[in-house]
């Protein structure tokens, strides 16, 4: 059975990435890439769908203390037991882009502290998401799992038995050592394409050192220097494992289906890059000091939009396509029996007005930090902004991706008007051609709109749709985007009224599903970056104690290794949806930087 979700630990090689849970086990990996079918699936079913365990010889051993090393993505596993005490480092070197062609590779190196561990490792390949039972073979140190266009090497360091598979024992590959203080066995798993005769030769010693000096390097340059650098720069290493190198595409999640509520069918595969998810990445990046990931990211948006600049798709694949149908994965039971388990996510189809908005205002960012704007990229904003101005007063499905039809949403429209007026600032200050009368009149006019519709004035709060009276937790970034300032009136009541109303044990639901027809059935947790968004929110508007207060309570909720998900179940104090977040991580740096900074922005 898969451990609680906030248990896994991040794995991530700039290309895919591996979780790996608190008992040994890596329960979860696609290979080669982010939205490839995974080779481990026991995340979302049982050991038979795929993991590798690795973990003393001792039944019911529990791991001492885990921790990255640093401020990387090198997960150090201490366990203690009678005989003595290992380490286990878990890794993934980096892969920066695919030009090299440097497989996808997975390194545990086992070092023993103290006394003689005896130790014990089970691997089971499963190829497409659990379904698929390869052939294994021994080749000299190697067991090679092969099924179809996949194959998966793993090298036998000296002096460890294995046993099973290939003789018969249910496909699985197992393995006996036993380790002494100073004493170090690495075991590395490497994929390849079947066709390929043997792996590469490799040194794990020397990855490893190359691995953390990787990490440490790019952490270096952070730039918050605040009293929550910890998390800050935890999440910022997140987002940065979430980005998918060789094309500077930025994925959601590196997982699917994992439930926001248990048990229920709120399961959607977040395999994709989001626009709107991966300009808030990006913007979050550039205030931590990182450029070139906005550059990058940049070059990839043009690819994946080229020849179709009528509107733009919600989600593309990760060097840009387009097709991504939802099927269900019915072999899977799910994670703790949550089903169905979804591939693909039908959310490509949908309308969502708000993306261009957050694209607009990442193009800007990447400008004020002085990444220059080409004429090809502002060529492309400009029929970004010809479709806002034709679209805008359409309904859409919204932020939350909604399935109960479409509906004029007070936050698509605010993003419409951060889309008009972040294209007047740069026009303004590039000085290239552009409509500058039009979109100055379209700013004015969805301004005026939004503040008459979108506003209940006998509640005195921003709604969540125009002729509702919902609250939906998405207007808490009014001030943040600029539409108002955070002193205004009708602001700092939404700001109360969402805290008060979407309350759910100290943490804040985007909306009521009770009230809101998102043709779903079943509940959900509260929204994580709904609460960072609060205490931003809060800071805005000079309430630093208050923000403080709830910043502290939502990171809290992130466990010992920092990660946070989609949602939180505070009854049962544990994490939901897919892991780690982009869109909860983002929310927390921005928070972050909010309440490090003057209000006066000195």
């Amino acid at each position: 059975m898969a451990g609680r979700i906030e248990d896994y630990a991040l794995l991530g090689d700039l290309g895919t990435a591996a979780l790996v849970g608190a008992n040994g086990s890596v329960d979860w990996l696609c290979l080669p890439r982010f939205d490839s079918p995974s080779c481990f699936a026991a995340l979302l079913g049982e050991e038979r769908h795929g993991h590798w365990t690795l973990a003393p010889a001792y039944d019911g051993a529990h791991p001492a203390g885990r921790r990255y090393l640093g401020d990387t993505l090198v997960l150090e596993t201490r366990w203690r037991t009678p005989d003595g005490e290992v380490r286990v480092l878990d890794f993934m070197p980096q892969r920066p882009s695919d030009r090299d062609g440097e497989p996808p590779r997975l390194v545990r190196l086992v070092e023993g502290l103290d006394g003689s561990v005896a130790m014990r490792g089970s691997l089971r390949v499963r190829f497409h998401y659990g379904r698929v039972v390869p052939w294994v073979r021994r080749t000299g140190h190697h067991r090679v799992a092969v099924a179809g266009p996949d194959a998966a090497w793993l090298s036998v360091p000296p002096g460890v038995h294995t046993y099973g598979a290939g003789e018969g024992a249910d496909g699985c590959t197992r393995s006996e050592f036993t380790v002494a203080a100073g004493e170090r066995v690495a075991f590395t798993l490497t994929w390849q394409p079947s066709h390929l005769a043997a792996a590469r030769r490799f040194d794990p010693e020397r990855s490893l050192r190359q691995t953390l000096d990787g990490w440490e390097d790019w952490s270096a340059r952070c730039r918050y220097q605040g009293p929550w650098r910890a998390p800050v720069l935890r999440s910022l290493l997140t987002l940065k494992a979430l980005s998918y190198a060789p094309t500077g595409g930025i994925v959601a999640a590196p997982t699917t289906s994992l439930p926001e509520w248990v048990g229920g069918p709120r399961n959607w595969d977040y395999r994709y890059c989001w626009l709107r998810d991966a300009s808030l990445t990006l913007a979050a990046l550039l205030r931590g000091g990182y450029r070139e990931e906005a550059a990058s990211w940049r070059r990839w948006l043009l690819r994946a939009i080229a020849g179709d600049r009528s509107g733009l798709q919600a989600l593309y694949g990760v060097a840009g396509e387009r097709a991504l149908p939802e099927t269900v994965a019915d072999w899977l039971p799910g994670y703790d029996g949550s089903r169905p388990v979804r591939l693909g996510n039908a959310a490509v189809a949908q309308m969502q007005l708000d993306i261009q908005g957050e694209v607009a205002d990442m193009l800007h960012r990447a400008l004020e930090a002085g990444i220059p704007m080409e004429r090809q990229v502002w060529s492309l904003f400009r029929s970004l902004m010809a479709t806002v101005a034709a679209r805008w007063h359409e309904p859409d499905e919204g932020l939350w991706e909604m399935r109960g039809g479409k509906r004029h949403f007070t936050h698509s429209k605010v993003m419409c008007w951060v889309a008009a007026d972040r294209a007047v600032r740069m026009a303004e200050s590039t000085g290239l051609p552009a409509p500058l009368a039009q979109w100055r009149a379209l700013r004015d006019t969805v301004h005026a709109d939004v503040c008459a519709h979108g506003y209940d004035a006998r509640r005195g709060v921003f709604v969540q749709a125009y002729g509702g009276d919902g609250l939906d937790a998405a207007t808490l970034l009014l001030a943040q985007c600029g539409f108002l300032p955070a002193d205004d009136p009708r602001v700092a009541r939404t700001v109360d009224a969402i805290r008060d109303e979407l309350d759910l044990d100290g943490f804040v639901r985007r909306y009521d599903p009770a009230a809101t027809p998102d043709g779903l059935p079943g509940g959900e947790g509260a929204f994580l970056a709904c609460s960072f968004w609060l205490a931003e929110a809060l800071a805005l508007g000079g309430r630093r104690a208050e923000a403080a207060e709830v910043f502290d309570r939502t990171v809290a909720a992130s466990g010992e290794l920092g990660l946070l998900s989609e949602q939180w179940d505070p009854v049962a104090r544990r994490q939901l949806g897919n892991a780690p977040q982009a869109f909860t991580h983002v929310a927390l740096v921005n928070a972050a930087f909010a309440l490090n900074t003057p209000l006066n922005g000195g």
